[in-house]
Formats: structure tokens, sequence, C-alpha cells
């Protein structure tokens, strides 16, 4: 509970550290997971270093508890010579050193890809099972439903999480379906589903270890709804006050999935106001410092926009880039 609670702090430190670094300019844009840490640290922590993570981008938490260095975090925000991703797909993250994948740009085109690595892993006889976050607004593509489709028929080891955060963007939950629940959706599929609290790192770390465990015995994947609020803007794009009220946004915040961790943790006499403190000063700290690293490193070289596009680049890209190179 204690690595858990830390790594839920760091995460909101990073995400706050990175929104106000986008407002003056110096990163191009940024998504919070402020609110939802909850979800990705208690889900990630389920796993094992060999299972593979599927993200969207708001997964601040699960990076951090799969021990992703905050130097290339912060280098894939600058666009330096360390991002992984050498630039591309802005605002996602994935590194195969991690065992993450990147996410795709597109809402929900993930979950079928999801799925195939899934039962890629089964048909090689390899001990590992996926974890796939999306949010509710990703139920709504014909993605989803082709992908828990697919891996309730051939029981993939698969644990699908849906951050229900209340919102796509400034969609509301009630006009994204008629259904009572994301969660009961797994019933037309044949496989279960489990409505949690997605405030409550416990609740959710226990739910996903018992649907991991499922499916890494051969019992096929879970639907597992973390109800959740995204106390944040849905990026540094977006406007919120234009859907949503004060009111509403308080009465979440009064749930922060932060401050419960940590009453609890002080119930048990494993907290207190001195280590609160002290422990974000030191993420603060620490991140601010390894900023001042990064931005030290040389900028990507521009021809990295032609890399990973083809295994064998076509023609056309060979000669734009020969292009590129003869206008430095």
């Amino acid at each position: 509970m204690l690595k858990m609670y830390e790594c839920m702090v760091l995460a909101r430190c990073f995400d706050n550290i990175m929104v106000k670094l986008q407002r003056i300019g110096r990163i191009a844009a940024y998504t919070s997971s402020e609110g939802q840490e909850a979800v990705a640290v208690g889900a990630a922590k389920a796993l094992r270093e060999t299972d593979w993570i599927f993200p969207t981008y708001r997964e601040t938490g699960a990076y951090i508890v799969r021990g992703v260095p905050l130097d290339i975090l912060i280098a894939r925000q600058f666009a330096t010579a360390y991002d992984p991703l050498k630039g591309h797909e802005v605002l996602l993250f994935g590194d195969k050193r991690y065992r993450i994948v990147t996410g795709p740009g597109p809402v929900a085109a993930h979950i079928c890809t999801s799925t195939g690595f899934a039962l890629a892993s089964k048909y090689r006889s390899k001990d590992v099972v996926v974890l796939t976050f999306f949010g509710e607004g990703a139920t709504s593509k014909g993605d989803f439903h082709e992908g828990v489709n697919f891996a309730a028929l051939f029981k993939a080891p698969i644990v699908f999480v849906c951050q229900n955060n209340q919102y796509a963007i400034s969609t509301p939950i009630s006009r994204q379906t008629a259904s009572e629940s994301i969660a009961i959706k797994a019933e037309a599929y044949g496989i279960e589903g489990k409505r949690i609290d997605g405030n409550d790192v416990v609740e959710v770390y226990k739910t996903v270890k018992q649907a991991v465990e499922k499916a890494r015995n051969g019992g096929g994947p879970t639907l597992i709804e973390a109800v959740t609020y995204r106390l944040a803007a849905h990026s540094t794009a977006d406007d919120p006050s234009r859907y949503r009220n004060n009111e509403e946004v308080e009465g979440w915040r009064r749930r922060d999935p932060l401050k419960l961790c940590r009453q609890l943790l002080e119930k048990m006499g494993l907290w207190n106001v001195e280590r609160e403190n002290a422990f974000w000063r030191r993420c603060e700290q620490e991140i601010m410092l390894k900023v001042e690293d990064v931005t030290k490193q040389p900028p990507i070289y521009p021809q990295a926009i032609f890399d990973d596009v083809y295994a064998t680049p076509l023609w056309h890209l060979l000669e734009e880039a020969e292009n590129l190179k003869q206008t430095e």
C-alpha cells in the first residue's frame, strides 16, 4: 500500500509539473491523469513484470509502477534524442523494454491489437497476461466489441480495464450508453464483468489481481469498469468549464484517490503529515532536476520522422528523407 501510494503521488507530481511546463510553452501538449491514479497504479501493480500493458494516454501511474525512469518520460515530452518514440505519437508512451505497447491516436483502436497479442502469447505457450486500458468512450466503438468478443470466444489471457472517468472529452457517460453500466456489457460476450470503485487503489489492485490470475490459468478475459473521475481537463487543449460545473468537480475531489489512500495509511499508523510533506517535496525536486538534465540533451534528428513507418522504406519516403537531408 505504501508503494502504491508513493507511485500515485509521484504520478500526480509529474502530471502537475508537465501541465505547468505546457502552460509556459516548454512542451507542446499534455494529458493529465489527476484523479485517476488509483486505476493505473493498482492495476499495473497486480501484474508480473513479464506481463504486458496496452495503455492510452492517461496511465502515468502504470509507467511509474513499471519502473520507467523519469528521464525517459520527460524526454518523451521534450522530444529529445532519448525519446524512445523519436517524437512520434504525441501524448502517448510505449517502450518494449518495459513491456508497454504504445497506444494509438484513434480511440479504442488498440483493443483488437491487444487481444491479438494475448492470443499470440497463448498459442506460443507464453506465460503472459495482457492488461488493456481504455475509457468509457471507447466502448462506443466497434473495436471494443470486436476485441472483447474475440477474446471471450478464444479465452485470451487478457484483462480489459475501462477507466470510466465520466466524460469522453465533453460527452458525459449518460450520453455514451443506455446500459446501466459498462461492466454489464460483458454478459453479451459470456465473460465476467465487474464494476468497482476506481478511486480505491486497494479494491482496484485486488480485483485486477484476481482477474489476472484467472486469465493466467486459462479462465479467459474479464471486463472491469473502474468508476473514477478526471479532475483535470481532458488535455491542455480542453476547457472543462464548458461542459461541467465546479460543484460536480468538488464533489469528486472529496473522493480524490490520493486522499482516500493517505487516510487509510494514517489510520494504520504508516503515514503522517511530516512524511507526507517531505515526500511531496522530494518528488517535486526530483522531477525538476530531471527536467533540467533532459533539456540539456540534443534534439531528435529531423530524419526521425521517417523512422518506424515501414519495415522497408518506400521509394518516395527515401526520396523525401534525402531532400530533407540536403536542406539542413
